[in-house]
């Protein structure tokens, strides 16, 4: 029996959340207490049950991700196939085909794993994500890149996403000028199983693809073909990534808010968010963590901001959320979080055991504010840090809540990524929006095809053309 499939294993594994700071006995006014929390019961179990329902009846796939073993299966024979083809992995993708894969290998990869030989790669390739549309970047990539020794992988579920198809264009041109017939083999396509551009493009290239489940968005896909494709390229255990993903579904599956870490932290925010705490920051200290407040920026920004609820009232909703990392920002944004506005939350994420233990050589004796550190550990300077911050916060009336990861592993991570985005699916239920559309970025998507001269929408690039104008009084 795999050892994430073992009750105590698993168990002393799992991802503990504190709210201790986020109650008024800690923070005073600016907290909220057991009343406060209690009086909001019978609407977390109806998000919980709303929830529940959607998800029986087929409208809520990214909750059922971790338990698609057959698409694992095949991620798992893919990679095997290609072992030792390749020695780059390219993610053509943007938003949620992007920041999943950013995250997962820097949180799960060795440190600098690019900057590795191949061998102490274990054979396994550089991940390279790209996913914005600088000419002066991308062509600056493709200047340094082999492509004989590198397969790019095409995500987007429409094949309508400009960027990333652009991005596509450009290396199909490259790949056909310097391998002919076989350029097919350098790309992978990750898309919809049966409609959109790409998969058209899929059929008539005769690239391998990868199906994006039809009913998964992208702030929703990490743990879809969409980031568990490079991951497995990349080395990291998948199958581990789920188990952890599944273990966090069962401790969600508690409708008592009590006893369920995502749903008490949608309270706290929910709650927060009527009080004028409208700002979101997560801060993890540990750097393989970085890139998950990155991906949870997006997870939260398109999920919550939302110019109607569902009642189809001009509501503006949205916490912004802010990404923070510790111990570096402790030194540019803890000024602001401890004596600025009352208006943010602060998410903190702790790693008990970090992988590697690195002692402080001992002191410089004449120096006595430099002498102390002598013999003591990055890991407990670390450690140390982290809880200085929180002191400062609490202490300043700032309400902040920890999930602490015993280690930083795929049980581990896949349980982060799915308490992050249940907690989201809550707090969406409570401010009654639809959590799962992004009309404000599908309204700049048109205005981009309007102004690239895609057939169709003529109409809205005249449009456009004649309400922009510009007055030079106004230019300096």
């Amino acid at each position: 029996m795999p050892r994430h499939d073992q009750p105590a294993w698993r168990e002393s594994m799992r991802v503990r959340f504190d709210f201790n700071n986020a109650m008024s006995a800690a923070v005073g006014a600016q907290g909220l207490d057991d009343r406060e929390i209690s009086r909001l019961d019978a609407s977390i179990r109806q998000a919980h049950a709303t929830l529940a329902r959607r998800r029986r009846a087929g409208e809520l796939e990214w909750m059922d991700l971790a338990r698609a073993t057959d698409v694992v299966r095949e991620i798992l024979d893919f990679v095997e196939s290609i072992d030792g083809r390749f020695e780059n992995f390219v993610v053509l993708g943007i938003g949620g085909s992007a920041l999943g894969n950013t995250a997962l290998s820097t949180a799960l990869n060795a440190p600098y794993h690019n900057l590795l030989t191949l061998t102490q790669r274990g054979g396994k390739p550089r991940l390279f994500v790209h996913d914005n549309v600088d000419p002066d970047q991308f062509r600056g990539f493709l200047r340094v890149i082999d492509p004989e020794k590198t397969l790019f992988n095409v995500i987007t579920k429409s094949g309508g996403t400009s960027e990333t198809m652009a991005q596509y264009l450009i290396v199909r041109q490259l790949l056909i000028e310097q391998l002919g017939d076989r350029h097919r083999e350098h790309i992978v396509a990750t898309t919809d199983p049966k409609s959109g551009e790409l998969r058209r493009i899929v059929d008539d290239e005769g690239y391998r693809s990868f199906p994006i489940p039809p009913g998964v968005g992208g702030r929703f896909s990490v743990l879809s073909t969409v980031g568990l494709l490079s991951a497995a390229a990349t080395g990291i255990d998948i199958d581990a990534l789920l188990a952890g993903a599944r273990y966090a579904d069962e401790i969600c599956g508690e409708p008592d808010v009590w006893r369920n870490p995502a749903a008490m932290n949608a309270t706290i925010h929910y709650l927060g968010y009527g009080a004028g705490r409208t700002l979101s920051v997560m801060m993890p200290y540990g750097q393989a963590l970085k890139d998950v407040a990155d991906w949870y920026c997006q997870l939260w920004a398109e999920s919550l901001g939302k110019r109607v609820n569902l009642d189809g009232e001009v509501v503006y909703n949205g916490p912004t959320p802010i990404k923070a990392l510790g111990v570096t920002d402790q030194h540019s944004q803890v000024q602001l979080y401890t004596e600025g506005r009352f208006d943010k939350i602060v998410n903190v994420i702790a790693v008990r055991d970090f992988r590697e233990t690195v002692t402080i050589p001992a002191g410089f004796p004449p120096s006595a504010g430099v002498n102390f550190l002598g013999g003591h550990t990055l890991n407990e300077l670390m450690s140390v840090e982290r809880e200085g911050t929180i002191v400062a916060l609490t202490e300043a009336g700032r309400p902040n809540v920890t999930f602490e990861l015993p280690e930083v592993n795929p049980f581990t991570v896949g349980q982060l990524l799915v308490l992050l985005e249940m907690q989201t699916a809550y707090v969406g239920e409570l401010f009654r929006i639809n959590t799962y559309d992004q009309p404000g970025v599908e309204a700049g998507k048109i205005a981009a095809f309007a102004l690239m001269g895609r057939r169709g929408y003529e109409a809205r690039r005249d449009e456009i053309r004649r309400r922009r104008r510009t007055d030079p009084a106004y230019i300096i």
